[in-house]
Parts: C-alpha cells; sequence; structure tokens
C-alpha cells in the first residue's frame, strides 16, 4: 500500500537506510475526518541547513547533450532552455515537511467532492487555445467525470489542475486539518528532490531511464505514484519524470509560474534534472502538470 494512503496527516516519514519510515509525532493520533474519511499526504522531514541550488555550465551542457541523443536534434539547445537555471551556489532553507509524491486523484477528489470546487478537466476550445501539441483526445484519459477521477487512475498524479487550483486545495488541507499547506518553494523543492550535494538527478549524476516515468522508457502517460521512481535522498518519488510540478511564485501579480521535475512526455531527459525549469502561464490545466505540498511550520 502506498505510503500516501496508510500514514495519518501526524505521521512524518524519516530516512533509515535508504528507506521510507512513517513515525507518529508526540502529540499524534487520528488526522481530522476528510471526505470519505482519508487522510492527509504523508510527508519526508527536510532539515535546515545549506544545500548546493541550481546548475553549473558542465551539467548544461551534459543536459543538452542527453536531450540531443534522444529526440536526434538540438531544439532545446538553439531554444536555450536551460539557459535560465540558476547558477550553482550554496543556499540554505528552514526545516519543512514536504508530500514523498505528486498529490494523487484521490487525495484531490477529497477536496473536490468537499467542495465542489470545478473538477480537474478542460473543454476543447480552451485547449486548443494553449497551443500544445497534444491533440484534444488526449485530454480525455486524464478528465474527470463529474466529481469523480478516471477510472483506474486514482493513485497517479491529479493533473489538468492550474496554479490557483494547486493554491486553492492546499487552503481547503489547511484548514481541515489547522496546518500550513502550500506549494513549496524552488528552493525547497530542489532541495527535497536532489538532497544536498548538487547532483543531476535525484539518484545521482548519471541519467537512467529506468529510475523515473519519462518517455525515454515509460508507458507515454501517468502511472501510479512511485511505481517508476527511484528514491531521492530525502524519499521523495517522481521527482524527476512522471509529471511537472508547480512551485510557489514570489509574484502574486504574475501571469506565468514556474514548473520542475520534467514529465511522462520527455525524452533525454535534461529537462527532469531538479535544476531544470520553464514557466507555464498560471491558468493552464495540462496533461503533463501536477503539484506537491509543503506542510510549512
Amino acid at each position: 500500500m502506498p505510503l500516501a494512503a496508510c500514514a495519518s496527516s501526524t505521521d512524518q516519514v524519516n530516512i533509515q537506510n535508504g528507506e521510507p519510515v512513517v513515525n507518529q509525532t508526540p502529540g499524534g493520533g487520528q488526522a481530522p475526518d476528510l471526505a470519505r474519511g482519508d487522510v492527509a499526504p504523508a510527508t519526508a522531514l527536510i532539515p535546515a541547513g545549506p544545500f548546493i541550488i541550481g546548475s553549473t555550465p558542465e551539467e548544461r551542457e551534459i543536459a543538452y547533450q542527453l536531450d540531443e541523443a534522444a529526440y536526434g536534434h538540438s531544439r532545446t539547445r538553439t531554444g536555450g532552455w536551460y539557459d535560465s537555471e540558476r547558477d550553482s551556489a550554496t543556499a540554505n532553507t528552514e526545516s519543512f515537511e514536504i508530500t514523498i509524491t505528486p498529490v494523487t486523484n484521490d487525495q484531490y477528489a477529497n477536496f473536490i467532492n468537499a467542495t465542489n470546487h470545478p473538477a480537474p478537466n478542460v473543454d476543447e476550445q480552451t485547449w486548443a487555445g494553449y497551443g500544445l501539441i497534444h491533440p484534444y483526445s488526449r485530454t480525455r484519459r486524464h478528465a474527470w467525470q463529474g466529481n469523480s477521477p478516471p477510472a483506474g487512475r486514482n493513485n497517479h498524479p491529479v493533473v489538468m489542475v492550474s496554479y490557483d487550483d494547486a493554491n486553492a486545495y492546499a487552503a481547503w488541507l489547511s484548514q481541515q486539518l489547522n496546518e500550513n499547506w502550500r506549494l513549496p518553494t524552488e528552493a525547497e523543492w530542489e532541495k527535497a528532490v536532489r538532497g544536498t550535494d548538487g547532483r543531476y538527478f535525484p539518484w545521482g549524476n548519471e541519467f537512467s531511464s529506468d529510475k523515473l516515468n519519462s518517455h525515454d522508457a515509460g508507458p507515454f502517460d501517468t502511472t501510479d505514484v512511485g511505481s517508476m521512481s527511484a528514491d531521492g535522498p530525502f524519499g521523495l518519488k517522481d521527482g524527476a519524470g512522471q509529471v511537472f510540478e508547480w512551485i510557489m511564485n514570489p509574484d502574486p501579480q504574475a501571469t506565468r509560474a514556474w514548473v520542475k521535475g520534467g514529465s511522462w512526455d520527455d525524452s533525454g531527459c535534461g529537462v527532469c534534472r531538479p535544476a531544470a525549469r520553464h514557466s507555464r502561464p498560471s491558468n493552464i490545466k495540462h496533461i503533463l502538470v501536477g503539484f506537491r505540498l509543503v506542510k510549512a511550520k
């Protein structure tokens, strides 16, 4: 059973011998009742302290070479996809907790059923307006029917959620649990996914297509969270591949927000590195984009 399905909201996960171990925090017990009796997502504890953020020119060059080998062209290089990454540097964070996996359809359904917030879906005209290469027909396997996730995808990451949708879920979860849930900052996300040593991928510096859900060796679709993922240093799953993830935008007036992590659609996989980032319109409901949350102090 996935950790997200068995841990209470007062559980936190520490890493022992490379494996997540669920421990009850002092004063623990059952989480407040949520819709359908489910519980809050399981989290990993990320310690305070320094870590290496961003990338070196050498890392970016390796990323471009990976893409060129996979795609047979240089579009990511000529488009400067990785040129906007932060230069490698030492940064610091306070301690925080972060969900081990992206938020799943099942977890998001608690919110939808409790609030009648619009369920993940998009109409054909809106989709065409995004100007994406994916045909509208491909969105149908991810579309919800009423307030219900698509059949057989309860434990897949929720997609077709905008930046505001992700924030609305976080606000609702915060209210339900009397805790502070929110999107991670870029620094928090990157530290949680790659650890402290500046590695290129959650598992190390060498790309391996069997350690993530990407188009290199994946099914060209979402999968159950964690099912194709090598764990990162703090036990996070799907930090590379599976779905891009919204991160907190420091400018609340901005109309675009960063996403990180790469997706099931990407090959190479330069864009799946934790240092990589690119922006999307905040209102887009994309089949490649989901999110995970931080539980802050």
